[in-house]
C-alpha cells in the first residue's frame, strides 16, 4: 500500500528521472539523442540530479570543483585501496568499488560537513545573528573545523584558484556569495589555518544550492576518477596480491 491505495507494478520503482519504453529513452523529460553531442557530462551531472539544466555559469563552477577533487595521490586511503585490491586480480569495478567505499566521514565527508557548517551561518545571519557571532559558534563547537587546514599542504594549491572563479561568479551574478563570505569569515578566525579543498569545494557546492550530503556524492563522482586512474595503472603494471607494506617489511607487534 502507499498512502493507502495499491500499488501497482508499474509503480513500484515509479520515478521523475527518467523515462523508458521501447524506442524511447528520456532523462529528465529530454530525449536522450537531443543530449548527446550537445550537454557537457558536467551539466548531464547537474540535469539528473537536479532535474534541469543548469545555467552556462553554473556549470562551469561545478566543472572547477569536480576537477579540482580527482585525486590526491595513493596516499589517500581511497587510491591506496584502489591500488591494493587492483593486485588481487579482482577487476576494475571491484577495485573502483572498494575505493569509493573508503570514503568515509573522515576521509571524503568533510566536504559535506563543511557545507552544513557553513549553511548554518548562513542560515543564522539571514535571521539576524552578526556573522562574527555566528563564526565563533561554529569554532567552539568543533575540535576541527571540517574544510579547514591540511595534512600536507600549508596552504592547499587548490584553494586560491577555486575561490578566485567563486569570486568571479559572484561578480557576473551567477551566485550571491553568502557561503564564500561565511567561509572566508571562519578562515580569518581560523588563521593562519586556511581553507582546504573540501572547504574551497563546499562553497563552490553551497552556493550552487547543492544539498550537504550531495557535496559527498560530487566529490565521490571526482575522486572516482582518480581511482580509476590508479586501478588502471596498477593493474597495467602486473604487480600480484600487493599489500600495504613493501615485502620484506612486517607490522610490529604489540601484545
Amino acid at each position: 500500500m502507499d498512502g493507502g491505495r495499491p500499488v501497482t507494478p508499474e509503480d513500484w520503482w515509479a520515478t521523475g528521472i527518467t523515462r523508458m519504453a521501447p524506442g524511447v529513452l528520456e532523462l529528465r523529460g529530454i530525449p536522450v539523442q537531443e543530449l548527446i553531442g550537445t550537454v557537457g557530462f558536467t551539466s548531464m551531472i547537474w540535469l539528473m540530479v537536479r532535474g534541469a539544466l543548469p545555467a552556462d555559469g553554473e556549470a562551469a563552477l561545478l566543472e572547477a570543483a569536480l576537477v579540482a577533487s580527482v585525486d590526491h595521490g595513493p596516499q589517500a586511503p581511497s587510491i591506496a585501496v584502489a591500488r591494493m585490491t587492483a593486485t588481487c586480480g579482482v577487476g576494475l569495478n571491484n577495485a573502483m568499488a572498494s575505493g569509493v567505499n573508503a570514503l568515509g566521514d573522515v576521509h571524503g565527508g568533510a566536504g559535506e560537513q563543511c557545507v552544513e557548517v557553513l549553511t548554518g551561518i548562513v542560515t543564522a545571519t539571514g535571521s539576524g545573528t552578526p556573522l562574527a557571532e555566528a563564526v565563533e559558534r561554529v569554532v567552539a563547537g568543533h575540535r576541527y573545523v571540517p574544510g579547514f587546514g591540511h595534512r600536507f599542504h600549508p596552504v592547499d594549491p587548490r584553494r586560491d584558484p577555486l575561490l578566485a572563479l567563486v569570486d568571479a561568479a559572484v561578480a557576473d551574478g551567477v551566485v550571491t556569495g553568502a557561503y564564500l563570505r561565511a567561509a572566508r569569515a571562519v578562515e580569518d578566525r581560523l588563521a593562519p589555518v586556511p581553507l582546504n579543498i573540501d572547504g574551497a569545494t563546499a562553497v563552490i557546492y553551497a552556493e550552487l544550492g547543492f544539498a550537504p550530503a550531495l557535496a559527498r556524492g560530487l566529490f565521490v563522482l571526482s575522486r572516482s576518477v582518480g581511482i580509476l586512474a590508479h586501478a588502471w595503472e596498477e593493474t597495467t603494471n602486473g604487480t600480484r596480491n600487493k599489500g600495504p607494506l613493501p615485502r620484506g617489511t612486517l607490522p610490529s607487534y604489540r601484545p
